[in-house]
Formats: structure tokens, C-alpha cells, sequence
């Protein structure tokens, strides 16, 4: 019978058992709480006297020796927790004290390695996630093939915050050191999808909604038109660079304040998309004012560099955990850009339609296969979105995949760039405003005599012509008969 302080219900679960001088076998005993069967694996580490013991100072959670890690997922972010270790000691003998003293004598020297392994890209498989596991159980192994990502002293919080991937597996483990006897012990690995298996809404089989299909499907092709044909085709750029600019403030913005459905929201946002692209081309047909039309296209391109930067391990870079830091050099990223290039603003907006456009046929390929390119923007949308996010790590898998999709954003948009350069290099800079051009012209009818059309009647002049014609035959007849036009 599971007994409280020895037992304990959870997924990726482990218990830690001292055993007595002598002891040459011990039982431990699995059971499935529903009834159901289940697949697993089990892994046995036997440590020494001189390792240390995690989770054997734990206050916190209900195992007395809990080598646990506590993991907790939403949308935006990924939290694990777990009890700080203590200090080795030999079978029979009492376990050193915990925080009486804080000597290098103590457990305050032990330092704890937070790792991260990725599980293949779309791979939701019960036996990829077992072999993966096996694959990274010990302290060896997961030093191998996972990564670390951060180190914490015995005086941080035993806590670390990620940001959260929907669908893509993730192992996280905690290797604790004891730096004066060069020793080490791992926690129990935990791992998540960041999704659920067991939903038939919003699942780990359903993230690819319908909705969100179509909506990158769509502004993936508008893209790939803009990055070949975007400066030739100005009023269809202003309405794609005016559409996304408003939508992803309204997005932003509508997601904050209300709780309505995902796809009411979308909906919405694109309808408000719409409206700023009409916007920004009408408000360029009527005033004419291509530089401020260039400098909303160029804080589309320093958005897209500002994220790009803030997605390498720069965004890790612990200065960069204050809101205040990060939002004031995001936005002087974002707004430098547009200023660089108001001396080439043909070259600037060339250069964003490339950039840009390549970049919204990355997106339309992630709603059909993941790729982790998307959360470069997609991270600034949830650190937007969740005054909490600051605190998480931003690290996201590479695999292949992704190194095939940077070749084509970066092929797309080099192509898009060059091609427009060299087509557009013996045109005007810009086209002219249309409502301007019919302005002048009026103008100029008004005032140059020499202009035929200045003398044009009110009459047509082939109604005109036919009465004088039709005068003339009547005149000849005799008859006084008027003629009504």
C-alpha cells in the first residue's frame, strides 16, 4: 500500500531510497492509478557516500526525499521547480543538517547544472520518447546529448522558467556538484510537450488549426509576391506591409483586454489588417508622402532585425531579464533601421520587401511543419502578451528542418533584393501619387492656352458637329423649324 513520504503519483516520477549498512536488496513497486495499462521504462542509479542526495532538503513537496522535478506549462511558458539537495553521507550515520550552518562544510557549496535535451522535431511517439529518456538518465549521458543552459548556486531560487513550444518534446534535468569532492548526482528527468494528448480542442494532434492555416497560407503568398515584385507593385506593398503592421498591433492589443475565441480573434484581426492596408496606401494616393509610407515599411524590417537579434543567445543575456532594458533597446533597434535608410529609401524598401516577404513564406510553411524559425517573432509576441515572460529562456531546437528553411528565407530574399535592384535601377525612385499627377494636370489644362484641351467646349465635339451639320441641311430647305439638343 503507497504510504505517504514514500510514494508518489505523477509522470516522469522517481524515488530515492538510503539504504542501511548490509542491505543487499530493496523492492519498489509500480502501479497504474486508473487500472489502465501503461508503457514505460525504469532506470536505476545507485550513488555513493560521497555524492550528493537531491531533493534531501526538501521542505516543499511531500516526499521525504524528493529527487523530483516539478514541471508546469501554459501557451507562454515553461516552469520547473525542485527541492535543493544536501551534502553526501555514509549508510547508518545521520544526514548533515540542513541550514543550520551555511559553511563550505555545508550543502550551500553544492552548485545545481540545468540541462535541456530536445526530442526529434515532430516526432510525438511513445518510443522516441522512451529511447530519450534512457538516452539521457544519468549524469554522463546527459552531458553528452543535452545541453546546459544555466547554473544555479544553493542560494537562488530552485526554480527556471522557459518558454513554452507546443508540440515539440523537451527533457529538462538538474545535475547537482559537489565542487569540493568533484561529485555529482542527477535529479529525476522530466519532459513535456507543452501541449495535451488527452484534449480533443487545442491537442498535441491538433495545433495546426484550420483557421491559422489559412491565414499564413494567404499572407505566405502575398509575401512571396512582395519579395519578388513588391517595389514594382507599390500600392500592393503598402497594403501588405499596412495590413500586417495593424494587425499585429490589434492582435496584441485585443488579446490583452478580452477572452474571446481564438478564431474570433483572428477573424478580427485580419478584417483590422485590411483596414490599416487601405489606410496606408489611401493616405499615399492622397498626400503623396512617400517617406512616411517608407519609414512604417522600414519599422516592418527593424521589428523582423530587432526579434532576429533578441532570438540568438543575446535575448538569454541576463540584463535583458528587466522589461525596461529589453523594451528600450528592442524599440532603439527598431527604430534605427528605418533612420539608416532614409538616405536609400528605394534601397530600404527594396531590402524589407526581400527580408519580409521571404520571411511570411517561413511562416506559412511552420503551419504545416515546425519549424523553430517562427518564434522570432513569435517570442516578442508572448513577451507582448505575458508580463511574466521576461523571466523565461528563449532556446529553442535546431535540427534540420530549420537549417533547411534559414537556406530558403535567405535564398528568397537575397533573390527578391537583387532582382528588384537590378530592375528597378533606371526607373524613378518612386512612383508618383496619382491623386497629385490628376491635381497637376488639372492645373496645367487651366492655365496653358497652347493646351488643346484647354479649348475644348462643354459640348461634345462630335454632338457638336452633327447640330452644325444637321443647321446647315435645314438652312438649304428653307424650313425655321428649331433644333432641340
Amino acid at each position: 500500500m503507497p504510504g505517504l513520504g514514500l510514494s508518489l503519483t505523477a509522470v516522469d516520477s522517481g524515488l530515492l531510497s538510503p539504504l542501511i549498512p548490509g542491505q543487499t536488496k530493496f523492492s519498489w513497486f509500480l502501479l497504474a492509478p486508473d487500472g489502465n495499462s501503461v508503457a514505460g521504462t525504469g532506470v536505476i542509479l545507485p550513488y555513493t557516500s560521497s555524492d550528493p542526495v537531491p531533493g534531501a532538503c526538501n521542505l516543499e513537496f511531500d516526499l521525504d526525499i524528493d529527487p523530483n522535478v516539478y514541471l508546469h506549462y501554459n501557451i507562454f511558458e515553461t516552469t520547473i521547480r525542485f527541492a535543493p539537495a544536501n551534502i553526501g553521507y555514509s549508510r547508518g550515520s545521520n544526514p548533515p543538517a540542513c541550514d543550520t550552518e551555511v559553511g563550505e562544510n555545508t550543502r550551500w557549496r553544492l552548485r545545481y547544472d540545468i540541462y535541456q535535451y530536445f526530442l526529434p522535431e515532430s516526432d510525438l511517439s511513445e518510443q522516441s520518447l522512451i529511447t530519450s529518456i534512457q538516452s539521457v538518465a544519468n549524469v554522463q549521458t546527459m552531458r553528452e546529448h543535452g545541453k546546459r543552459i544555466m547554473t544555479l548556486s544553493s542560494n537562488d531560487k530552485t526554480e527556471v522558467v522557459f518558454s513554452s513550444i507546443p508540440g515539440q518534446g523537451v527533457i529538462y534535468s538538474v545535475i547537482v556538484r559537489d565542487p569540493v569532492l568533484n561529485t555529482s548526482s542527477s535529479y529525476i528527468p522530466v519532459h513535456t510537450y507543452a501541449c495535451s494528448f488527452s484534449s480533443t480542442l487545442d491537442g498535441c494532434d491538433t495545433l495546426g488549426k484550420i483557421s491559422t492555416r489559412i491565414f499564413f497560407t494567404i499572407a505566405g503568398l502575398a509575401g512571396l509576391f512582395v519579395c519578388f515584385f513588391g517595389h514594382r507593385f507599390f500600392k500592393c506593398e503598402l497594403f501588405c506591409m499596412g495590413f500586417g503592421f495593424a494587425a499585429f498591433l490589434f492582435f496584441v492589443l485585443i488579446t490583452r483586454t478580452t477572452k474571446l475565441d481564438y478564431d474570433i480573434r483572428l477573424t478580427l484581426t485580419a478584417v483590422i489588417g485590411v483596414v490599416g492596408g487601405v489606410i496606408l496606401v489611401m493616405s499615399w494616393w492622397r498626400f503623396g508622402s512617400v517617406m512616411s509610407c517608407v519609414v512604417v515599411v522600414g519599422l516592418m524590417l527593424g521589428f523582423l532585425i530587432s526579434s532576429i537579434v533578441f532570438f540568438t543567445p543575446v535575448g538569454d543575456i541576463q540584463v535583458f531579464r528587466s522589461n525596461v532594458v529589453f523594451w528600450v533597446t528592442f524599440s532603439c533597434i527598431v527604430v534605427g533601421v528605418p533612420l539608416f535608410f532614409v538616405r536609400w529609401p528605394r534601397e530600404g524598401n527594396i531590402t524589407t520587401c526581400g527580408v519580409a516577404g521571404a520571411y511570411a513564406v517561413v511562416l506559412a510553411v511552420n503551419a504545416y511543419i515546425y519549424t523553430s524559425l517562427s518564434y522570432i517573432t513569435l517570442n516578442i509576441l508572448k513577451r507582448f502578451l505575458n508580463d511574466n515572460f521576461s523571466k523565461a529562456f528563449t532556446d529553442v531546437p535546431f535540427q534540420d528542418i530549420d537549417f533547411i528553411m534559414i537556406t530558403v528565407w535567405v535564398v528568397l530574399g537575397v533573390s527578391g533584393i537583387v532582382l528588384q535592384l537590378y530592375r528597378e535601377r533606371t526607373r524613378p525612385f518612386f512612383p508618383p501619387s496619382p491623386y497629385l499627377m490628376w491635381l497637376q494636370e488639372r492645373e496645367r489644362r487651366k492655365t496653358n492656352v497652347l493646351d488643346p484641351s484647354h479649348h475644348t467646349s462643354s459640348l461634345p465635339s462630335r454632338l457638336l458637329a452633327r447640330a452644325r451639320q444637321l443647321t446647315g441641311r435645314r438652312e438649304s430647305a428653307g424650313e425655321c423649324t428649331p433644333l432641340l439638343l
